[in-house]
């Protein structure tokens, strides 16, 4: 059976600790069932050159700094796949690597969504030379891989500019950063990759909403594998601290 594409948006490592956004990690986790395996695009990996990790037990990384030690020790011990990095090295030319593991932006969500630990991951990197269309046209290449049972997976976030985070709870939302979530939302209901992929031009001050791109690009890996057809969901959709889009799609 094929398998959903999901975008996480991943906000802060805290979440690993649970929440409302944890919640419906697990909700989503349940429905899902258990794949054969995920590939993940996270924000937190970037490269020269395109790397996917090849263990039998990827290292839980832990890239960040100052929050409790409750979370610096914290550990995911899903295991990887390399049998399943050989068949996306083959898809994308990918190089196999060892020298990376699951960071914040796969465990933190995925400790909820499979708590216990068995389904194999592996990430794949986002390479810094590459455009957004070619980040778009490479994530074509996974779609394969749905109908093998495995679960094509991105985690960042619509909207992500800390310096603009509102420390306060139950802070307002930013006009942009409403804007810009409900843009992305709205392309991906009807089909609109080509306005994903050109998001300068998606909504005003989209800049504002995307900074850096580092967040925004996982969008492009799950956007990639929505067929004609295919029903769209959203799942936390919310904006936290007025300027962090905690909203995930699920596609299939």
């Amino acid at each position: 059976m094929r398998q959903p594409a999901v975008f996480f948006g991943h906000g802060s490592p805290m979440n690993a600790l649970g929440g409302p956004f944890a919640d419906a990690w697990r909700d989503l986790g349940q429905a899902i069932g258990k794949p054969k395996g995920v590939v993940m695009a996270s924000a937190h990996w970037e490269t020269r050159g395109l790397g996917v990790t090849a263990q039998e037990k990827p290292e839980t990384i832990h890239d960040f700094g100052n929050f409790p030690r409750e979370l610096h020790e914290m550990q995911y011990s899903a295991p990887g796949s390399p049998e399943l990095a050989a068949r996306v090295s083959g898809l994308t030319g990918a190089i196999m690597t060892q020298q990376w593991g699951l960071d914040h932006g796969t465990w933190s969500v995925l400790r909820h969504v499979w708590p216990e630990a068995d389904v194999p991951v592996v990430q794949l990197s986002l390479n810094r030379e590459l455009t957004a269309r070619q980040h778009y046209e490479l994530a074509r290449t996974l779609r394969p891989l749905r109908d093998d049972g495995i679960v094509i997976a991105g985690s960042g976030d619509f909207v992500h500019n800390l310096r603009t985070w509102k420390r306060e709870a139950g802070a307002e939302p930013y006009a942009w950063a409403s804007g810009f979530n409900e843009a992305v939302k709205h392309a991906f209901l009807i089909g609109d990759h080509e306005a994903l992929i050109d998001w300068v031009d998606l909504a005003e001050d989209a800049q504002l909403s995307v900074p850096t791109d580092e967040h925004y690009l996982p969008v492009l890996y799950v956007a990639a594998q929505q067929q004609p057809g295919e029903p769209v969901s959203f799942f936390n959709d919310s904006i936290d601290g007025g300027s962090i889009s905690m909203t995930g799609v699920r596609i299939g």
